[in-house]
């Protein structure tokens, strides 16, 4: 094989990295950077801003995938000891700790330079973003609480996508951010309730670890009641219309349906709570959000 082939990435290696990853998961936190960023569309002039949209879109995407290449390097060591984790890429050898750090820092350089192009402030608070992504994988090795770090992270989101519109900052943003920061971590503590034993054996911290599988399930439902309270608080400070309102009685029911599948003796329905109600929450609500801008009248 001649240097020039070689250097091509290989379509195997970019389909590893994308598994990796789990880009289809970008679902879970980007409608809530869209519903802040439409939303400072509508209260700065009414308009759609489609480059700033795809900006934004880049910037979410990019620092996501960073984000999760982080995690699976410096978590591959535990992956591997983990008997439901044992099959990602970097514990079976389909993807190279060296491909894995080249597909992590390209997804950096893409998102600092979409938010170069955004704004100043995005720009220089960009950094600042990426801190809780690097430190949240090892948090499971110093508390029993890494979900407050990974909601922290994913609170971001929404601040970021106003501050890509506004160039400013806004409480009614920190809002929403706080709620999809407490939601993430909420249903985090459930998925983390799958590798209570095995977190125990191996010593990886966390709540379910320390304190339980039902306390883990209360602490998720009293989080996702907090969220539900947010939203609430959300909708009143940004003056929401009725669409809203429907979203979020859509959300509510999704909760209640979420924690009505999972109980602390049978987590055998984990999975759809944790991906499938999930993912539904943040396109049912960015549906919601959208329509109900478009009828107090965001412009297209």
């Amino acid at each position: 094989m001649s240097s020039a082939s070689a250097a091509i990435p290989q379509p195997g290696r970019t389909k590893a990295f994308l598994r990796l990853v789990m880009i289809e998961h970008s679902v879970f936190a980007l409608p809530f950077a869209y519903i802040a960023a439409l939303t400072a569309m509508f209260q700065m002039d009414g308009n759609i801003h489609w480059g700033r949209l795809l900006l934004v879109t880049i910037c979410m995407v990019g620092l996501r995938t960073f984000a999760m290449a982080v995690n699976r390097i410096i978590d591959r060591e535990i992956d591997a000891r983990n008997p439901r984790t044992a099959q990602r890429e970097l514990v079976t050898g389909a993807m190279s700790v060296r491909h894995a750090w080249t597909g992590a820092l390209v997804a950096l350089v893409i998102f600092l330079g979409a938010a170069a192009l955004l704004n100043p402030l995005c720009l220089a608070l960009a950094p600042i973003a990426v801190i809780p992504m690097v430190v949240y994988p090892y948090g499971k090795r110093f508390t029993n609480f890494p979900q407050a770090i990974l909601g922290l992270a994913q609170a971001m989101g929404p601040v970021g996508g106003w501050l890509a519109i506004t160039g400013t900052w806004s409480w009614d943003a920190v809002i929403l951010g706080l709620a999809v920061g407490i939601w993430i971590g909420g249903f985090d503590l459930i998925y983390a309730c799958q590798d209570v034993e095995t977190d125990r054996e191996i010593g990886v911290m966390s709540v379910p670890a320390r304190f339980g599988i039902p306390a883990a399930i209360w602490g998720a439902r009293a989080c996702h009641t907090a969220t539900t309270a947010l939203f609430v608080w959300y909708a009143l400070a940004t003056d929401a219309g009725a669409f809203f309102w429907l979203g979020l009685l859509i959300v509510a029911g999704a909760f209640l349906y979420e924690h009505s599948i999972v109980r602390p003796h049978d987590l055998s329905r984990v999975n759809r709570a944790f991906f499938s109600v999930n993912g539904f929450i943040g396109i049912a609500l960015f549906v919601c959000a959208l329509l109900d801008l478009l009828v107090r009248g965001l412009t297209v």
